[in-house]
């Protein structure tokens, strides 16, 4: 079975490098992100138009790379998380994590017996269309499925301690644009209130042994939150890397064509 390189990585002491999937599900995404360095990839269900179908393709996509394919499903319900895995995915990010209790259903989820629930199908995308031996295949993908909780609220950060406490969750990761919302400063993202509730979120993971995720939008702000202690970093989604480069490009154009 495909060992899961992104917490090979974080075992190591070395920082993985990821990027989001929001609207590019072409045919060449995983080996362009595998030719770019990226360590590892989030398809976006919550915030895209993707359906399973499209998200089932993209990770078979991935698995023929050294990148590491997660899923951020919608909402903590069983049947996405355990469908994302099913179809291939090595990991789930769940948005929105408020509680101690929310991340045990979430490991339940994701995980099969003794640790959780999740139902045990063989042959199918996640065993390569093999069956493998079953105790041995159980326990395998319990240790190899990563589980990304995301802090990204008021209350999150309030219960995050207990959140971190959870056996199975292996990521705490900052959803910065919501956390600044639900603080009361939306898109203030230097201000006081905002950096010491992701202090706090490293804290909690630090105390725990768990990685600290968050996802930057430039050099600049990725500098100063790995400078804080996160130890796992997504540059941009897709959609907006493209934009920022193609205004860029088109800027730059016009200012020639001017000249002349």
């Amino acid at each position: 079975m495909r060992q899961n390189r992104f917490k090979e990585l974080v075992a190591a002491g070395r920082v993985p490098v990821g990027h989001m999937i929001m609207e590019f599900a072409t045919r060449g995404i995983a080996r362009l992100l595998e030719a770019a360095g990226v360590d590892f990839c989030l398809v976006d269900m919550e915030h895209s138009g993707f359906g399973v179908d499209v998200v089932a393709d993209l990770i078979a996509l991935f698995r023929g790379t050294a990148v590491t394919p997660f899923v951020r499903v919608p909402q903590p319900d069983y049947h996405f998380i355990a469908r994302a895995l099913d179809v291939g995915a090595l990991g789930i990010m769940v948005p929105n994590v408020e509680s101690g209790a929310v991340a045990r259903d979430i490991v339940a989820a994701a995980k099969y017996s003794p640790i959780g629930k999740r139902g045990l199908a063989l042959g199918a995308a996640h065993t390569d269309f093999e069956l493998p031996d079953a105790a041995a295949y159980t326990t395998w993908a319990n240790e190899n499925t990563t589980i990304l909780c995301q802090i990204e609220s008021a209350q999150g950060v309030e219960h995050v301690e207990e959140i971190a406490a959870t056996p199975g969750v292996d990521v705490l990761w900052v959803g910065h644009n919501d956390l600044s919302l639900s603080l009361g400063i939306p898109g203030q993202l230097e201000h006081r209130r905002f950096l010491s509730a992701l202090e706090r979120v490293v804290t909690a993971a630090r105390q725990q042994g768990l990685a600290a995720g968050v996802q930057a939008g430039n050099v600049a702000q990725a500098r100063e939150w790995l400078a804080m202690g996160f130890n796992v970093i997504s540059f941009g989604a897709d959609a907006r890397v493209y934009m920022t480069a193609l205004e860029q490009g088109v800027r730059a154009m016009r200012e020639l064509a001017a000249e002349r």
